[in-house]
Order: structure tokens, then C-alpha cells, then sequence
């Protein structure tokens, strides 16, 4: 008789709107140039504080958002949640709901990335959006494996304006026939 690998529990994590303080932690654990190796590198305060102002937007909006991602003990590590592709930009998914998320460096490779994931999918779910794509640097290794866990399939292999490689990968969260 064989039997499969149990993976372990995912762990707790909870999601809340970024607030004016969460551009400071958000700044803090993303400051890691390993974190931010396939996002141009680390970015300044002020990057941070008008990322979350228009994450409040977007939630204000939309009902959804990049939140702040807390994990068991309500230490911020991260976000992830699902946006609308920036209409202004001149090329990717324009008119798509982005699902992402980002982990500072001590909650990787501990399940935190796919248990928010999951997360986020439920609310999406809950708001009606269909389907969703996610936009991956095709070196980021670890963004592609949580990707695929969740399902989802490469839907395209592409370079973007600033030459790097990327792929998009989408999933339909309901059956478009259902009412």
C-alpha cells in the first residue's frame, strides 16, 4: 500500500486594508533586495505610502484590494489581493482583475503566499469577479509555483516593455455561463 506525502497545515494568515502605517512595514519588510529582485529592487517610503492610499481606493471602490497580509500573531508580512490591471498602462491584461502577492523574506517557503492566495480567491469569489490573472516575472521561481498550485494555467509568455521576460497566467473562478 502507498501513500502520499501529507503537506502540512497552511498557516493563519489574515488580510486587512493597508493603512497610512502599513506603508512603513510594507517598506520595512520589502527593503530586501532578494525580495524585490524581479520588481526592480527595493523601493522608497514614498512609493509605499501612495501604494497603500490607492489600495484604499481600490477597496473604497471595488471591495478589493492588495491588503496587508498578517500572519497568526498579527505581524504584518506581506500583502496580496487582487486589483484591476492600471488601464493606463500601454500593454498587459487591461480590463482584468490581477490577483499577486508579495512576502518579506522570513515568511517565505512556509506556506504563508498560497494560504493568502487561497484567501484572496474566496473574496473575488464573493464579489462576483470571473475570472483573474496573475502577471509573473518568469525567473520568480516561487511566484510561478504558487501560481500553479492554485490552478492556474499559463495563459501567455511574453516580454514587457522593459525587457524582461513574464507570463500570464489566468483562471476562471466561475462557469461564464452561470448566471
Amino acid at each position: 500500500m502507498t501513500t502520499s506525502p501529507t503537506r502540512p497545515p497552511l498557516p493563519a494568515v489574515r488580510l486587512r486594508v493597508p493603512t497610512d502605517e502599513d506603508a512603513h512595514a510594507w517598506h520595512r519588510v520589502f527593503n530586501d533586495a532578494d525580495v524585490m529582485e524581479f520588481l526592480g529592487g527595493p523601493a522608497e517610503l514614498s512609493e509605499y505610502e501612495e501604494f497603500t492610499a490607492r489600495q484604499r481606493m481600490h477597496d473604497a471602490q471595488l471591495g478589493l484590494c492588495l491588503w496587508t497580509l498578517l500572519d497568526g500573531d498579527g505581524e504584518v508580512i506581506g500583502f496580496t489581493g487582487a486589483q484591476p490591471w492600471p488601464a493606463d498602462k500601454a500593454w498587459g491584461p487591461v480590463g482584468e482583475i490581477e490577483i499577486g502577492w508579495r512576502l518579506g523574506r522570513a515568511a517565505w517557503g512556509r506556506g504563508y503566499a498560497y494560504a493568502a492566495a487561497l484567501a484572496t480567491l474566496e473574496r473575488v469569489r464573493e464579489a462576483g469577479i470571473p475570472r483573474v490573472v496573475a502577471m509573473i516575472h518568469a525567473g520568480n521561481a516561487r511566484s510561478v509555483a504558487v501560481a500553479e498550485r492554485l490552478g492556474m494555467t499559463l495563459a501567455e509568455e511574453f516580454t514587457t516593455p522593459g525587457g524582461n521576460p513574464a507570463r500570464r497566467y489566468a483562471l476562471a473562478l466561475r462557469d461564464a455561463s452561470a448566471g
